[in-house]
């Protein structure tokens, strides 16, 4: 029968390195995900006030339309057309840039989303991991020798 190869057993430094190199993994993906998170809430930020820009320009353009198609309807003259069909024109290529704006913002909460919980954990590793090196580095109490009672 052949024999099994015997365990080798680990040795401190080398458990002392893989936890060192670990916990500096753990920082860096800490600070990384902060990073990201920042730099994504910019993005959401300006992608929210494109949207509502264009949602105010899609209502003002809709009430223009709805007020020439009005007056078209009363004089139909060749001015007021050209202005109908350039309101359609502008209307139309804003509900294009809105619904790539909307895309582009659920992708980024998507991905904000994911990462914000990313950090959420490893903010709460790095806190759990702070609170047991305190109390694993904490140094011994010394002990007083009792003293001696005098006989009465």
């Amino acid at each position: 029968m052949a024999k099994k190869a015997k365990k080798s057993v680990a040795k401190s430094a080398s458990v002392a390195k893989v936890v060192d190199n670990s916990v500096a993994a753990l920082t860096a993906a800490n600070s990384d995900s902060e990073k990201a998170v920042a730099a994504l809430s910019k993005v959401a930020k300006k992608l929210t006030s494109e949207g509502k820009r264009l949602s105010k320009k899609r209502a003002t353009l809709s009430k223009r339309k709805k007020a020439t198609t009005a007056k078209l309807k009363k004089n139909s003259d060749a001015a007021t057309k050209k202005l109908l069909t350039a309101t359609v024109k502008e209307l139309n290529a804003v509900k294009k840039d809105a619904a790539k704006s909307s895309a582009a913002k659920a992708a980024n909460a998507a991905e904000l989303g994911g990462l914000k919980a990313s950090a959420k954990r490893t903010k709460a590793y790095l806190a759990g991991i702070a609170k047991a090196d305190k109390v694993l580095n904490k140094p011994k109490k010394k002990k007083r020798k009792k003293r001696a009672k005098k006989a009465a």
